[in-house]
């Protein structure tokens, strides 16, 4: 159904081989129904949702990708995927084996200090082991 939708959101006829590139696919969906909570904070939470759904599988020893499309919020794959009123596709966790390495990879270090930066302005407060940074 979903390869079917794909090609028809594209405006091609016939299944689209996509959806057969893992075994398993989650739809990564959020629901803007709300008229309390912002759109973006909705669609925020859901993202961070299927990221951390992509950590625990990932650490589980599954492959994870997110993955989009062009098409992503188009009707046609909105009906595929039996969305109500109000909720939007954001894409889709494609999840499957990873292969096997001769040895072991070992991931780099991350330096924090070139990733996190002082919000201009205000007083100057030592919450964090700044030496570490």
């Amino acid at each position: 159904m979903l390869a079917r939708a794909l090609n028809k959101a594209d405006g091609k006829k016939g299944l689209s081989s996509k959806p057969r590139r893992a075994p398993l696919i989650i739809a990564v969906v959020a629901d803007l129904s709300s008229k309390k909570i912002p759109a973006w904070e909705q669609e925020a939470v859901a993202s961070g949702v299927a990221h951390m759904l992509s950590l625990v599988l990932d650490e589980a020893g599954f492959g994870v990708f997110w993955r989009t499309d062009d098409n992503t919020r188009s009707k046609v794959l909105a009906k595929a995927h039996g969305l109500a009123k109000g909720e939007v596709l954001l894409g889709w966790l494609y999840v499957g084996g990873k292969p096997q390495r001769s040895r072991p990879v070992r991931r780099k270090t991350v330096d924090a200090a070139k990733h996190l930066s002082r919000m201009p302005g205000g007083k100057k407060r030592r919450t964090l082991d700044e030496t570490r940074l």
